[in-house]
């Protein structure tokens, strides 16, 4: 196992690009016209990892494991040429192995065809050998690389929580999105002291997080720095002290307080001198903008992050899982509308009579594009079916390739 992040396979192999993101999914791009219906199945197939590792019992670790193994292997794989729900099946199991939380091989065939039923998979397998045939083929396309850095082990760092260890866990951690220096938060002394509510609000955005695909772009400790910022900027618990550091350090405020006028001394000389007392002996709040300012990473990558992370949580609102989406079934947007999103144009002649034309599909502007309709898991999973046919459909129809004649005489003649 590695040292630290930088000298793993995690970063050397499997930090990637957008656009080795987009070549990926050229292949499935055949069929899918609109790009963000990957994003809703990242959600939706999300969505079942997790439930299926709830099932088993599995800790928070396993489970993020599991998400990451996922993405790794569709890195190398189109989801069109592939059942994706063997390989969630696949992924819960090998990754309970590398995190030494192993269980049979059978617990995980029954708690994932129950899983996948009530999305009405019906051929899901039943025999183990699959299964294991699908390990296989899982671990050769991770080549072996079982060790996952996650982000949790930053924030717990950060805050100084126990199995952070502090510190010195994680020196010498420089790279892309850090800048000159032996840590990433500064110096590392010092901790950020979180509420506890707050810091449970961190974890559960890194626990969404493994929705997307951002493990595969990022570094673990811009994505657990991206999810404090988040956390910091809207959690209600944490809106006044951010309010006060930002108040202490405005020099408006600092001369206002110079200039407001003193108290009355109290005519008790013992009284005021216990409340001098109390005063000194009392903290000063933690300088929460100081402390994020002297982190030692890139800030423009820490703000990119927040982007993706703000963006998802848009997106996720449009996903309406199984158990509500009767609250919006009369908004479902149509399978087609996922599928190919085309227009009708019309073009007229030289007299201005219109002439009927159907033009292929165009690409959509995102940055007008009106509010969509709620998506609910039944029609991801319908347009998926769709686009399976579809390659399957094109993968018969294909012709053979030429056959060279002379070529299968000589094959065909029997030399003595």
């Amino acid at each position: 196992m590695a040292a630290d992040f930088w000298s793993s396979s995690h970063h050397k192999r499997w930090i990637v690009d957008r656009a080795a993101l987009k070549q990926a999914r050229a292949e499935d791009m055949r069929y899918v016209k609109d790009p963000l219906f990957f994003d809703l199945f990242n959600i939706f197939t999300g969505n079942l990892i997790a439930r299926i590792c709830k099932k088993l019992g599995f800790r928070q670790r396993v489970t993020a494991t599991a998400s990451v193994f996922f993405r790794r292997f569709y890195l190398k794989n189109s989801y069109c040429e592939t059942d994706p729900f063997i390989v969630i099946a696949a992924c819960c199991y090998v990754a309970a192995k590398a995190e030494e939380f192993p269980v049979h091989i059978k617990t995980v065939i029954n708690e994932s065809r129950s899983a996948f039923s009530r999305l009405g998979v019906k051929n899901f397998p039943t025999d183990n050998s699959k299964l294991a045939e699908m390990e296989f083929y899982l671990v050769s396309d991770l080549e072996c690389d079982f060790v996952v850095f996650h982000p949790y082990r930053t924030l717990m760092a950060i805050c100084g929580k126990e199995g952070g260890k502090g510190s010195d866990q994680e020196a010498g951690e420089h790279g892309f999105g850090v800048n000159d220096g032996p840590r990433y938060w500064g110096t590392g002394e010092g901790k950020l002291l979180l509420q506890e509510s707050a810091f449970q609000n961190v974890w559960l955005i890194i626990n969404d997080l493994y929705r997307t695909e951002l493990c595969l772009i990022y570094p673990p400790h811009l994505i657990a720095i991206g999810a404090l910022m988040v956390t910091l900027a809207y959690h209600t618990s944490m809106k006044p002290i951010i309010q006060q550091a930002h108040n202490e350090r405005t020099p408006s405020n600092s001369n206002k307080l110079q200039s407001s006028p003193q108290p009355r001394r109290s005519g008790r000389t013992g009284h005021s001198e216990k409340e001098k007392e109390k005063e000194k002996d009392k903290k000063p709040p933690q300088d929460v903008i100081g402390f994020l300012a002297g982190l030692n990473v890139s800030m423009s990558a820490v703000g990119t992050v927040v982007q993706e992370i703000l963006s998802f949580y848009t997106l996720w609102d449009l996903f309406t899982d199984e158990k509500n989406q009767d609250t919006f079934k009369s908004a479902q947007p149509s399978t087609s509308n996922l599928l190919s999103r085309g227009t009708a144009g019309v073009k007229r002649d030289a007299s201005g009579n219109p002439i009927q034309e159907t033009l292929p599909p165009a690409p959509i502007d995102f940055a007008n594009e009106p509010p969509r309709e709620p998506v609910s898991a039944a029609s991801i999973l319908q347009a998926f079916v769709k686009m399976r046919e579809a390659r399957m459909a094109d993968l018969a129809n294909q012709r053979p390739p030429p056959v060279n004649k002379m070529l299968e005489k000589t094959q065909n003649m029997n030399i003595d």
